[in-house]
């Protein structure tokens, strides 16, 4: 096990910058994972962790050893790509062996190696087929048994995933996480894919246009998102957002109604209220209700409770164990509300659903967290 930091790490093609000084500490043993939409630089980072990519300004260290100059070869550790890689020519032993081979290890070394990959990723039987031979979940086990048999200090996997169906994404997630447990190396893993994240990762590192956004566990960046491009990016479904005023530690949400701030946040102008879907409960689905809370002649907003509103079911999106259900509301905004999958509801049903302020997330102006009291 090895860890890794990255000090002031940049990274530029012809004069542009892609990687913006990141600063990251890997601790020995974890399983770090690097998400982020499209384009944030992710696999660009992974790769000069590798040595396939030279860094242009900063430092790398892989344990106690500076590796800014040493070729990848060199930094004892492995990479599993998103294709498979595999010589088509060759058993899957010999692919899992020929590495090994070129390093002039001693063959019964070499024996060890392959039969001890092969019973971790279950995979003995497959030994003697051709990757012709194989599905594409067998083929992506070779991959990872190609780099299990160098026992490196580090593993890193870019995207590896990106290529298997939905049904075997879900079983080699199982399996990676499983490999994880048994092996207790440190692995860092590149995905676009939240889902991948939030369940593999000891901790997530969010990036941005070349930027770390946040890094924490997965508790950490879904129910205390440092900024709006965390609370947008993790979570699925997606956060809704409700742009409000706040003064005099009430958020006036234009449309719909005011709501008392939680204690510890003293926003004064434009805020942004974030609500997950499942934190929206559903109170009434017979017929439109007043919106609680809503300011109006002769009528004060409701002190601390929760803000009700109605509207109007677009689209019900069943998926068995949930129902998402897509409300416009009066203003012309959509809202996404999740419910229990025995909920039932249809396309141009009236619909009122409550939030409480103790609930929601909220940001100022600049799209940073306003932190409650006790956060």
């Amino acid at each position: 096990m090895a860890s890794v930091t990255l000090s002031e790490v940049r990274k530029a093609y012809s004069g542009f910058e892609v990687i913006h000084g990141i600063d990251l500490d890997v601790r020995s043993g974890e399983f770090l994972v690097l998400v982020g939409p499209s384009g944030c630089g992710k696999s660009t980072l992974l790769r000069m962790i590798a040595g396939l990519e030279e860094i242009t300004d900063g430092t790398i260290s892989i344990g106690d050893r500076v590796v800014n100059d040493l070729p990848a070869s060199q930094r004892n550790l492995s990479m599993v790509f998103q294709s498979y890689a595999l010589y088509p020519h060759m058993s899957v032993r010999k692919n899992l062996a020929f590495g090994l081979g070129n390093l002039r290890m001693p063959k019964d070394e070499i024996a060890r190696r392959v039969a001890d990959a092969a019973r971790i990723l279950q995979i003995e039987e497959l030994l003697e087929r051709k990757p012709r031979q194989l599905s594409g979940g067998q083929k992506q086990r070779v991959a990872i048994g190609r780099a299990i048999v160098r026992e490196p200090q580090l593993f890193l996997f870019d995207e590896p995933l990106s290529n298997l169906d939905a049904e075997l994404r879900v079983q080699m997630r199982v399996e990676l996480a499983g490999l994880y447990q048994r092996l207790g190396t440190t692995m860092i893993y590149v995905t676009h894919d939240q889902i991948e994240a939030m369940t593999m990762a000891t901790r997530i590192v969010v990036l941005n246009k070349g930027n770390v956004e946040q890094v924490g566990t997965p508790y950490e960046l879904y129910n205390f998102p440092r900024n709006l491009f965390v609370a947008s990016f993790i979570g699925s479904p997606k956060m809704n957002l409700l742009a409000a005023n706040a003064a005099s530690g009430r958020a006036d949400i234009p449309g719909l109604g005011s709501i008392a701030l939680p204690p510890g946040i003293t926003a004064d102008g434009p805020i942004t209220i974030g609500l997950r879907p499942e934190q929206l409960t559903i109170s009434s689905a017979d017929r439109p209700l007043p919106l609680e809370g809503r300011a109006a002649e002769g009528v004060e907003p409701s002190a601390s409770g929760p803000l009700t509103v109605t509207g109007i079911i677009t689209l019900v999106e069943y998926l068995g164990s949930e129902v998402f259900i897509y409300l416009r509301l009066e203003t012309g905004q959509t809202i996404l509300v999740k419910a229990p999958g025995k909920s039932s509801h249809h396309n141009g049903e009236n619909l009122t659903v409550s939030l409480h302020p103790d609930d929601a997330h909220y940001f100022d102006a600049t799209g940073q967290r306003l932190a409650k009291a006790g956060e």
